[in-house]
């Protein structure tokens, strides 16, 4: 635990220092390296891919999406590198031996494209209006969740959620997760409400809070099922206490994302 506080105490700050200090740029370079060492991780870490051109090439098919991402109109070099991905992915497969099956190729496709997309997230509600605000909203859902579920469930935790994947996971914890989720974007809210006074809608701030924290939930027991499908307790080992990136940042994985519709559909903050 005491490993755990320290890392946070570290990362937060430097993570909000990013968000709110330094040029709009640099959050898509934090999701770039984000994206590239969580793809490492899962390739290596489940030994789903041993062929190190294969996961050299998806992984710096990942480093580039979050750039591509923020150039907004970057959709004639995404183009071109997509293609020229796999092009090179097919000459590596033909030339393999058969040793590079189509479940390789299709499954670190699949990650190279998932995880850097949904980070990117942060990209994009960064260059919204009222972007600095916004781009906190999926950690705040998130890991307000993720630590209120784990004292909730040391304290009342009975009856297991998903034993098979997670044995240390409890009904009681997930429901106190839901409720930290919303509570804590209902006093983010707050914050932007009287400390910079912007308009706040508190009903669409609790939706993000409540559908955050299950969607957070939903992807710490997917990447569980990886895991557990592979034998693995972390995906890494980056972060002392906590593991890997992905360890970290599954739950933002799936809530990053779905914040940023909600952010589009029902706006919450307005100037």
């Amino acid at each position: 635990m005491l490993k755990r506080v320290i890392v946070a105490v570290i990362c937060l700050p430097l993570v909000f220092f990013i968000f709110f200090c330094l040029p709009p740029i640099f959050v898509a370079v934090m999701v770039s390296v984000l994206s590239m060492v969580a793809l490492h991780e899962v390739l290596w870490s489940t030994g789903f891919v041993k062929n190190p051109w294969v996961s050299g090439l998806s992984i710096l098919l990942s480093g580039v999406i979050p750039f591509w991402v923020y150039l907004e109109e970057g959709i004639d070099a995404a183009l071109v590198g997509i293609f020229t991905y796999f092009v090179i992915m097919f000459c590596i497969a033909i030339s393999s031996h058969y040793t590079v099956t189509l479940e390789k190729m299709g499954g670190s496709f699949f990650f190279a494209m998932l995880i850097p997309y949904f980070l990117s997230s942060f990209v994009r509600l960064n260059a919204m209006e009222l972007g600095q605000y916004l781009i906190v909203i999926p950690m705040v859902a998130a890991y307000c969740s993720d630590a209120f579920a784990l004292f909730a469930g040391m304290a009342f935790g009975k009856h297991k959620l998903a034993p098979e994947l997670s044995p240390k996971k409890t009904v009681e914890g997930a429901v106190g997760g839901f409720a930290a989720g919303v509570v804590g974007c209902l006093l983010y809210g707050a914050l932007m409400d009287f400390g910079f006074h912007l308009q706040v809608n508190y009903f669409r701030f609790a939706l993000y809070g409540a559908v955050g924290s299950m969607v957070s939930q939903l992807g710490d027991l997917s990447f569980s099922y990886i895991k557990r499908q592979y034998g693995l307790k972390d995906f890494g080992n980056v972060f002392p206490g906590h593991g890997g990136v992905l360890d970290r940042f599954d739950s933002v994985i799936f809530s990053a994302p779905l914040i940023e519709i909600l952010v589009r559909v029902l706006p919450a903050l307005e100037g």
